[in-house]
């Protein structure tokens, strides 16, 4: 299971994640800065801790292979849409509106409902706005890799 977490703002591009504005990624339309999680060290930290993220914004997730995933919202404090895609950049899945929580250890998973190699974390509401259904491409700019490529 990953945790989500910490970000610090400049020490990131140093691990593993973009800073703001570097990298993005288009979804129905829209595109989004992301940072990217792309080491288990930063996939642990992702959103943890923070307080907003620009409506604008998100993290993009890359796992070393496709698998079944399950996120947390382990101290996370801003509700999120979670979304699952597989190797070729399809939907597979979607959590939508998760809470935030504070019950450490105690928080429940949202697991995807089929295997995925990427998961792109967007403030809560981003989905539905952009009527997002299974099969929905989502399309990398540059400086994202697949972490077999880093």
């Amino acid at each position: 299971m990953r945790r989500l977490a910490l970000l610090l703002p400049c020490a990131l591009a140093l691990s593993g994640c973009a800073a703001a504005g570097q990298s993005w990624v288009e979804l129905g339309g829209k595109r989004y800065n992301v940072e990217i999680a792309n080491t288990e060290e930063a996939r642990e930290r992702g959103l943890m801790f923070r307080d907003s993220m620009a409506v604008d914004h998100g993290m993009i997730f890359i796992h070393d292979v496709q698998a079944p995933q399950s996120y947390w919202m382990k101290n996370t404090k801003i509700p999120l849409d979670i979304l699952y895609f597989d190797d070729n950049h399809k939907l597979v899945s979607q959590q939508r509106d998760v809470p935030p929580c504070s019950l450490g250890d105690g928080c429940p998973p949202y697991p995807s409902n089929a295997p995925a190699r990427y998961v792109l974390e967007l403030n809560a509401g981003q989905a539905a706005k952009l009527k997002l259904q299974d099969g929905a491409v989502l399309k990398f700019g540059p400086g994202i890799q697949p972490a077999s490529a880093q």
